[in-house]
C-alpha cells in the first residue's frame, strides 16, 4: 500500500486532457490556414472542419477566429503568474519580469516556432494586430495585479504597473529594432533594453520640471 509520501501524482483528468488537445488542434489548424490563405481569408467553419470539430465546439474555446489564430491559451498566462509568485523573495521586480520574458524569447527567436509565425501574421492583418494588442493588455493587467501584490503595493500603484508595462515595451521595441539591426539577436536587444530600464533611461532628467508642472496645474 502506498503512503501519502510515496504515492504517485494522480494522472491528469481525461476530460481536461481532451480539452487541451482540442484547443491545441483548433489553434494549429487556424495557424496553418492563416499561413496558407492569409489571416483575413480564413473562416471559423474552415478552422473547425480542419480540426474535425463542430463550429459550436470552436466557440467553446475561442470567441472568434483571431483568438484561434493567435493561439490564445490561458495556461500561458498562468505560467507567467506562477513564475512571478514563485520567484525568490529578494529578487527585484524587474529581474522577475526578465525571467518571465525569457520564457517567451526562445519561441520568438525560432522562426519555425508557432509563436514566431503568429507574430509574422500579426504584421499582415490590422484585425489580428488589434486583437493581439487587446490580449496583451489583458495579460498585462493580470500580471500587474500579481506584481503589486508581490511588492506589497496597492493595485492602483504606479510602480508595479510601470515595471510590467516597461518590460512589455522592451520586448516590442527589441522586436521592431531587430528588423534593422542585422546580426543582433532578439535576446541581446531585450537585454540592452532591460539594462536601460535598470540604470534609468534618462538620469539627467530635470526633476524640477515636475514641480513646475504641478504648480502650473494649480495656478
Amino acid at each position: 500500500m502506498q503512503t501519502e509520501d510515496t504515492a504517485t501524482p494522480a494522472p491528469t483528468g481525461r476530460r481536461e486532457r481532451k480539452k487541451r488537445e482540442t484547443r491545441a488542434a483548433l489553434a494549429a489548424a487556424a495557424l496553418r490556414l492563416a499561413l496558407e490563405k492569409g489571416p483575413d481569408n480564413v473562416t471559423v467553419e474552415e478552422i473547425s472542419e480542419a480540426a474535425d470539430v463542430s463550429v459550436r465546439t470552436f466557440f467553446n474555446y475561442f470567441p472568434h477566429k483571431e483568438y484561434a489564430i493567435l493561439g490564445r491559451d490561458p495556461e500561458d498566462l498562468e505560467r507567467a503568474l506562477t513564475t512571478l509568485r514563485e520567484a525568490p523573495v529578494d529578487q527585484s521586480p524587474l529581474t522577475t519580469m526578465r525571467m518571465i520574458v525569457s520564457e517567451v524569447l526562445s519561441e520568438l527567436e525560432n522562426e519555425e516556432a508557432p509563436m514566431s509565425r503568429r507574430i509574422a501574421l500579426v504584421m499582415q492583418s490590422p484585425n489580428l494586430l488589434s486583437q493581439f494588442v487587446l490580449l496583451g493588455a489583458e495579460d498585462e493587467r493580470a500580471i500587474t495585479a500579481a506584481m503589486a501584490e508581490r511588492m506589497g503595493e496597492a493595485p492602483s500603484a504606479v510602480r508595479p504597473a510601470l515595471i510590467v508595462g516597461a518590460a512589455g515595451t522592451a520586448v516590442r521595441v527589441a522586436m521592431e529594432l531587430q528588423r534593422t539591426a542585422p546580426g543582433r539577436s532578439l535576446s541581446s536587444l531585450v537585454d540592452e533594453a532591460f539594462l536601460f530600464l535598470a540604470d534609468g533611461i534618462d538620469p539627467a532628467f530635470d526633476r524640477t520640471t515636475l514641480f513646475r508642472s504641478d504648480q502650473e496645474g494649480h495656478s
